[in-house]
Parts: C-alpha cells; sequence; structure tokens
C-alpha cells in the first residue's frame, strides 16, 4: 500500500490549495490533510493534520508502493500536480480549488501518464473539528455521495463506483495512460438545494487562466523573481475575497516547539502585517489588493479608539475567544489544540504604529480617500497619547506580564511621526506642534530608557538586558539611521546572542519570562530582517548569503512556515506564514535596490 500514515506528515510535505475564502494542505502523499469549511475560521471537516485519519482525511494516492512523490505548481498558479511513480506505471494527480466559486469546492483530477496504475481513494469526513461525523448517502442521479452533519452539506461527485468502509467513502479504481478521473468536493449549506456539477477540465483551465493572469501582473523584475512570485501567490491565496482580510496562516496549533504546547490559532487578520503587506502589495504592482486590504483595516478598526485590537476576524469580527479542543491530539502529539485567540484583547502598542504607518502609506498611493480616515487616525493618536508610557504585552504577543517593550514605544513613535508627515504632505487638520513635543518625548525615552550602555544596543523591555530581533527594525521604520553606533552596536548583539545555526530566534525564552515553556524555533521573519539590516550596512556579501539561505528554506514548492528548528532540519510553526511570505519580498526589494518603506523623516 501507499504510505497513509496515521500520523501527520512534517510540516514541510505540505502544499497549499485555495479559492481565496479558505485553503486546503495537500500532503506528498496525497492526502489533504486540512480544510476548513467554508471559510478559514470555519471548522475543519478534515483535521488529520492535529491527529491522524481518523480525524478526517481525503487521501488520493497509487495503491501499492511507489517512489516519493515529486510536485509543483503549475507555472504563475495554485495549481498543484503531484507525480507518481510506481513499477506499474506514472500517474499525475492534479489539485486545485476554483477561486471565487458561487460554492467553494476541491477539484482533484488523476492522470494515467505511463503504464497501467491501481489507485486508491479514501474519503473520511469529520465536520467541527472531527466531532462530527456526518449521515452520508449516495448521490440521486449519479455517482458520488452526499455528506450531512447539521447546517452544513458536503457533496461528492466522480465517475468511478464508491463503497462504505468502517467510517469512510473508498473507491479502487484504476488509470492508465492518457486516462483520466476526477473527483469534485463540492461545500454548501444543507438547507439548500445540491449545487450543480461542474466540469472537471473546464474548472482546471479556468483556474488555471485565472491564476497566471493574476501573477502575470507582477511589477518587480530582479534576481529572485521565481520565489516573490511564489510568495504574492501565497499572500492572495490567505485573502479572503469577500473582505480583503488576509489570515496570518490557514492553520491553526502547529507548534512552534516540536512536541512543544506553544500552539495558537492564526486564522486571524494582524493589523501589524498591515504595513509590511501593503508596502508588498504596492511595490509589486498589486494596488487592487492593497486597497482591499486597507479598506478591511479601515472598516476593522472603525469605532472607539479604545477598543482597538491587535487582530481581528476575517469579516473584521472581535470576539475571537481561545478554546482549548481536548478531543484532538494535536501535530504529532503537541498538545493542546487551541481555537480562537487570547491574545487579541491585549494591549500591543505597535500596532498603533502599524496602523498609522499603513494608511499613511495608502493616503500616499491614494487608495483612501475618505476624510473619515483622518478622523479616525486623530482619534487613535488622541488615545495613544493617554497610553503610550504604559507597560504592554508586546508584538511577541508574550503572556508573561506587561512590560515597557523597547519596540512598543519605537512604534509608538512612528504612529505620531506618520500622522506628522501626513498633516505637513495633505493640509490635514491637527495639534500638530504637539504632536512634534510627543514625538521627540518618546524618542528621548527610548533612547534613555531602551538602551544599555555596557551592552552597547537597544535591549527587548526597559531596564533589561535581554535582546529582541524587533529591534532589527528600528532603522527600517526610520527612528534612527542605519549608520548610528547605536544600530551598529544593536545588529551587532544580536547576531551574538540570537543567532543559531545562522537563523535568528526572536528572543531566548529561557527563564519563563515570556510566560511560556521554553523553547521555539528560528523565526523566519527575522531572520530576513537581519539580511535587510546586513544590506543597510553596505554587508551587502553577507545579505545576499544570508537572504539565498533562507531561501534554501522553502519546500519544494516554495512554501515557509512561522519558524524553522535547525537542528531538527524542520518547519515549525503555522503553516504557511504570511509574515514569513512577506519578509521574503520585502528583503527582495530591499536588496534589489528596491524600496519599500519611507525614508527616514
Amino acid at each position: 500500500m501507499s504510505d497513509t500514515r496515521a500520523n501527520a506528515l512534517p510540516i514541510e510535505d505540505y502544499a497549499l490549495i485555495g479559492d481565496c475564502s479558505t485553503a486546503a494542505l495537500v500532503g506528498r502523499n496525497g492526502s489533504i490533510d486540512w480544510l476548513c469549511w467554508p471559510r478559514f475560521d470555519s471548522g475543519a471537516c478534515f483535521a488529520a493534520l492535529l491527529g491522524n485519519e481518523q480525524n478526517g482525511r481525503f487521501l488520493l494516492a497509487p495503491a501499492a508502493q511507489s517512489a516519493p512523490a515529486t510536485r509543483h505548481y503549475r507555472d504563475g498558479s495554485l495549481v498543484l500536480e503531484t507525480v507518481f511513480d510506481s513499477p506499474d506505471g506514472q500517474v499525475a494527480i492534479i489539485d486545485f480549488m476554483v477561486p471565487e466559486s458561487p460554492n467553494s469546492c476541491i477539484v482533484r483530477i488523476v492522470e494515467g501518464r505511463r503504464g497501467t496504475v491501481p489507485m486508491r481513494m479514501e474519503l473520511a469526513l469529520r465536520f467541527d473539528y472531527g466531532t462530527s461525523v456526518p449521515w452520508v448517502t449516495k448521490r440521486p442521479g449519479g455517482n458520488g455521495i452526499v455528506a450531512i452533519a447539521g447546517p452544513e452539506m458536503v457533496v461528492l461527485r466522480t465517475s468511478v463506483p464508491l463503497h462504505g468502509e468502517t467510517m469512510k467513502t473508498v473507491s479502487d479504481f484504476t488509470v492508465t495512460k492518457g486516462s483520466s478521473v476526477s473527483f469534485v468536493l463540492t461545500h454548501c449549506a444543507s438547507h439548500l438545494p445540491i449545487p450543480p456539477s461542474l466540469d472537471a477540465e473546464d474548472a482546471l483551465y479556468a483556474a488555471e487562466q485565472q491564476w497566471a493572469a493574476w501573477s502575470g501582473r507582477l511589477a518587480y523584475d530582479g534576481p529572485w523573481t521565481h520565489a516573490v512570485k511564489r510568495s504574492l501567490l501565497t499572500l492572495k491565496c490567505l485573502t479572503y475575497a469577500p473582505t480583503g482580510g488576509i489570515v496570518a496562516a490557514p492553520t491553526t496549533s502547529l507548534p512552534e516547539c516540536l512536541a512543544g504546547s506553544r500552539n495558537w490559532d492564526y486564522r486571524f487578520c494582524w493589523l501589524r502585517d498591515a504595513t509590511i503587506t501593503l508596502f508588498a502589495f504596492m511595490a509589486t504592482g498589486y494596488y487592487d489588493e492593497a486597497a482591499a486590504w486597507a479598506e478591511w483595516l479601515h472598516r476593522s478598526i472603525a469605532g472607539s479608539p479604545e477598543q482597538v485590537q491587535i487582530m481581528y476576524g476575517i469579516g473584521g469580527e472581535r470576539r475571537l475567544e481561545e478554546l482549548t479542543v481536548d478531543f484532538l491530539p494535536g501535530y504529532q502529539g503537541a498538545a493542546p489544540v487551541r481555537v480562537g485567540n487570547a491574545a487579541a484583547t491585549q494591549l500591543q502598542l505597535d500596532v498603533f504604529g502599524e496602523v498609522m504607518d499603513a494608511l499613511h502609506q495608502a493616503r500616499n498611493a491614494k487608495l483612501l480617500t475618505n476624510t473619515e480616515t483622518w478622523a479616525l487616525q486623530r482619534s487613535l493618536l488622541n488615545h495613544l497619547e493617554t497610553i503610550w508610557q504604559e507597560p504592554d504585552e508586546g508584538l511577541w504577543e508574550t503572556r508573561g506580564g506587561p512590560q515597557h517593550f523597547t519596540f512598543s514605544k519605537v512604534m509608538a513613535w512612528v504612529a505620531f511621526d506618520r500622522g506628522i508627515r501626513d498633516v505637513e504632505a495633505f493640509d490635514l487638520e491637527a495639534p500638530i506642534e504637539r504632536w512634534r513635543d510627543i514625538r521627540d518625548a518618546i524618542h528621548a525615552t527610548v533612547c534613555r530608557d531602551g538602551y544599555d550602555e555596557q551592552l552597547g544596543s537597544f535591549v527587548q523591555s526597559f531596564g533589561a538586558k535581554a535582546l529582541d530581533a524587533s529591534l532589527l527594525l528600528i532603522p527600517i521604520v526610520g527612528f534612527l539611521p542605519h549608520d548610528d553606533p547605536r544600530i551598529r552596536g544593536t545588529v551587532a548583539a544580536i547576531e551574538r546572542d540570537l543567532l543559531v545555526d545562522g537563523f535568528v530566534l526572536r528572543y531566548r525564552t529561557e527563564g519563563g519570562g515570556d510566560g511560556l515553556p521554553s523553547g521555539e524555533g528560528a523565526f523566519l521573519a527575522c531572520s530576513f530582517w537581519l539580511a535587510s539590516a546586513m544590506h543597510l550596512q553596505g554587508r551587502e556579501a553577507e545579505a545576499r548569503t544570508l537572504f539565498e539561505r533562507l531561501l534554501g528554506l522553502c519546500n519544494d514548492v516554495g512554501l515557509l512556515s512561522e519558524e524553522y528548528d535547525p537542528k531538527a532540519g524542520r518547519f515549525t510553526g503555522n503553516f504557511p506564514q504570511a509574515f514569513s511570505h512577506v519578509a521574503l519580498i520585502t528583503t527582495a526589494l530591499t536588496l534589489s535596490n528596491t524600496s519599500t518603506r519611507p525614508a527616514p523623516g
């Protein structure tokens, strides 16, 4: 039999398909082990990723043992092609979702390339993260099944016979050279009529054309075009088209430390992603996506500035209560599995800077012309004026209690700086002299309390000795020039203390200062930041070497996780991670001498 492993594969062995409403992870073994339907944040109907095949999956693979599969995305698209070679012949499985379809669906086409290959299909649907086993019946008027559980219905259409085995639907069939078999899995509400069928080959052609047309608009033409294009396609896939929101990742609870408990739900939209994502889209020619993201940002934070959150749901939802899902064993045993994210209620001052920077860039690009936006920005700064001196939980969402995080204060400075720039550039009404005084006061406070003379470096929090990779962003956001001795000292200190096998940790987790058990992988975005810092310091060869090494971590289909365990050689954290791919794009632009940040003010 083919490898149907009871437990989830290594994270790097998965690929992504999606339709800009949700996304699925397809394993190298032909098993779809993760899918939340019909939205990114819906309950999973395939959750083998966080357990085993009993938690739901959709397997399609040769029945006999085959050589390890090879796979790739068709050029410029999210159409995945996985090729299996066996003693009997060769088959390709083509997996994709139909972008922005009225009813979200997965299409899987098996093509015979050589010889005659016996195949096996196994479908185990488990709604609501595995708690609901559906009632399955034959599809009226044709091959296939209809599976219903409460409000949800999934329809499978295929031309090959199906039969039931224990808690799953299976099919054993054969493909020969030149023949093909398709499986179309469609989701809809159970109270509605069964959705109309679609032709798999027509859908394949349409999906390829749509993705290729989108990726063909790429305005970047540099040495890393392929990696930048693949990262942009990933960001597009993680976009919820109805609102423009972009999820941090399509998964929950993939551990930051293998077998550990640092497991979080990332199927939401973080405000701090806003600025860097806008830069990535605008600098590469995708202004429609940038505008949609900016509009999502504006709608989501509208309301009382005292209630601004660090993250929202894909539709701007604010209630993201965190629950533990005890009935799922966790990715390769890493418990707990969490749904929702309690960090949504934290105070993180840096998001005010990220929001103001994002709206500043959107205004410069004429993406936002609504006068209400400026009123909202003024109210945000009025509130920040009253709280910037308070401790917060910081951008890493620590759970060890509030501190005066240096980077949080830097971003509070950014918030006032960008507000001042908007006033000066667009003749907007504001108490600009008061804002200048506050900006200067924040700057002086950071330089006095956030810098350690003995270390010759900025530090993670006021009065501490610990370092933090976010400090690499101080020159990027314009707080100090990159050639300032304090910045050079900070970069050098981070290279001494936070580099592990050549990759950058966010901070040292030993000692439990963040309120969590110690241990996690190297944070990939931080490693990209170091490459940018090296470039700004004129260390061009070192910057390119590090960047190329980071690109070498991409899996065989160009995807990155949140973190990387250098000792195990494994991806860790949620996958694929938007923050990692945005950092890849912006670093490629930086090393290509394409500006993506405003000049220091």
